[in-house]
């Protein structure tokens, strides 16, 4: 009976505590609402109240190192000019790699220094309609000494990216390898995709200066190198966010037929690039 008694009375306690607990919030609630009419009143006239809704950012878009490549004063030399594109990447704040046929004169030579064209280099979208990404003009361009490969320096630098990083070694045959373009969704149609094109590779040849990638699925437009598609990454990532760079698109059949790529190696010429580059490529 006795121990009834002490739970009926915790219980009684209980009951009165929260009842209390209520009554409180309620009046602190009450309070608050008429301090924030007043202070409204005070500082706007009206007595009504607002609430102000921050709008989170928007998720960082994955391979944010990707470089797409446009230009439309290309001069050609029958006269005129014409417009063209290229894919590339991010190695260095101040700096891209594309493919060396992508800096040319009006006879397709490829040619270093300052471009005889504009060409503007969008880094970190994945589609053209996309908000945000960053946007430079190549001011200077520095031809490979050994293979299809070029290092163009932006106007200015880029921030909030973390650069494609060089690699240690060449790969081992059967690598995986993840491509990143905006070329064309046609072999005739020259004109760049409104989106980033992905795709999967796996080394299959080595010499002294290139790789050879097949695909790892049946070749599409959508996965697979085609026109403008040049200078595109062959890179190795973990998270979609930072990786290594292992080669970039040099040639390969017209797409989507089957046939390997032949991509240029990046790691017979890292010394050469941290050279140029002021080592600021890592």
């Amino acid at each position: 009976m006795a121990v009834a008694l002490v739970l009926g009375a915790g219980a009684a306690f209980a009951s009165v505590a929260l009842r209390e607990l209520k009554a409180a919030t309620l009046a602190n609630q009450a309070e608050q609402s008429t301090r924030n009419v007043l202070l409204n009143a005070d500082g706007s006239g009206s007595g009504t109240t607002t609430t102000t809704t921050t709008k989170p950012p928007p998720p960082k878009p994955i391979l944010p190192f990707n470089a797409k490549l446009t230009s439309n004063d290309i001069p050609v030399a029958t006269g005129g000019v014409r417009s063209g594109g290229c894919s590339g990447s991010l190695i260095a704040p101040q700096w891209i790699v594309s493919a060396g046929h992508c800096f040319h004169d009006g006879n397709n030579v490829p040619i270093s220094g300052k471009p005889p064209y504009t060409t503007v280099v969008t880094i970190g979208k994945l589609n053209v309609a996309d908000e945000g990404g960053q946007t430079a003009e190549v001011v200077d361009v520095r031809q490979s000494p050994v293979n299809d490969l070029a290092l163009a320096k932006l106007s200015v630098p880029v921030v909030d990216v973390v650069p494609l990083a060089l690699p240690a070694a060449a790969p081992p045959i059967g690598q995986k390898l993840q491509f990143a373009g905006w070329g064309s969704l046609s072999a005739t149609v020259m004109t760049p995709t409104d989106r980033l094109k992905r795709g999967e590779f796996t080394v299959s040849a080595i010499d002294a200066i290139n790789l050879e990638a097949q695909p790892v699925a049946p070749r599409t437009v959508q996965n697979s190198p085609c026109p403008q598609d040049s200078g595109a990454p062959f890179f190795i990532t973990e998270d979609n966010y930072t990786g290594v760079l292992v080669a970039v698109e040099s040639t390969g059949p017209d797409c989507p037929q089957p046939g390997n790529e032949v991509i240029a190696r990046v790691d017979v010429i890292v010394d050469w690039i941290r050279q140029q580059t002021g080592n600021t490529a890592r």
